[in-house]
């Protein structure tokens, strides 16, 4: 495999890119960047020094990291949606040494035009509508719209939002036919699948 690189890209040196991973026109990657394997990043992606991306990550349009974003395998960041790393911004004040962390983990998709606040973690498979705003932690697989957001029900490691439980407490996805399992502390459990595959892969 090999990596492919429009002409029009600024990278800064050192920055670590994997292979089979492609960047398209007009993006800048700042230098200490490490974006991993099999990553696409579209037009106009600017991602800041000190960014970490993992493998088969998907960045659309006009999306921009800043430093202290971490993003872990398969994540879908959609079109023009937004990532901060100050929660109270002043032009006149300097705060680079107090830039705020965002933990985006395995599987979560961030749809196009949402906000996520500095300083929070979207947890695995969790989905983000479009045009949300989040301030806070994300449970693992949650489904959440709306401004601020809030969570509307769960989504399958598919992007599916699921049905109510069964009568034995079971939620089914339309697509694949896994099940889920929602606990007492309301923490989901996919009953069809270990968390050490990748959809599509294996």
């Amino acid at each position: 495999m090999t990596i492919y690189i429009h002409p029009s890209v600024f990278i800064d040196q050192p920055c670590e890119i994997g292979d089979g991973t492609s960047i398209w026109h007009f993006c800048h990657l700042m230098k200490n960047v490490k974006l991993g394997k099999d990553c696409k990043l579209g037009q106009n992606v600017f991602v800041a020094s000190g960014v970490l991306i993992g493998d088969n990550v998907k960045i659309q349009n006009n999306v921009s990291l800043y430093s202290g974003v971490v993003v872990e395998d398969d994540v879908f960041l959609g079109p023009s949606c937004v990532l901060t790393n100050i929660s109270n911004p002043r032009s006149e004040i300097v705060r680079r040494d107090k830039y705020e962390s965002t933990l985006i983990r395995r599987g979560a998709t961030v749809g196009a035009n949402a906000t996520v606040v500095c300083g929070v973690e979207l947890g695995r498979f969790c989905f983000i509508a479009a045009g949300a705003v989040i301030r806070s932690d994300v449970p693992p697989y949650a489904l959440m719209a709306g401004v601020p957001a809030r969570q509307i029900g769960w989504a399958s490691r598919h992007g599916h939002r699921l049905s109510a439980p069964d009568g034995s407490g079971i939620m089914t996805c339309p697509e694949s036919g896994w099940r889920y399992r929602l606990d007492a502390a309301d923490s989901l459990t996919c009953l069809d699948f270990s968390e050490e595959k990748r959809l599509g892969r294996e």
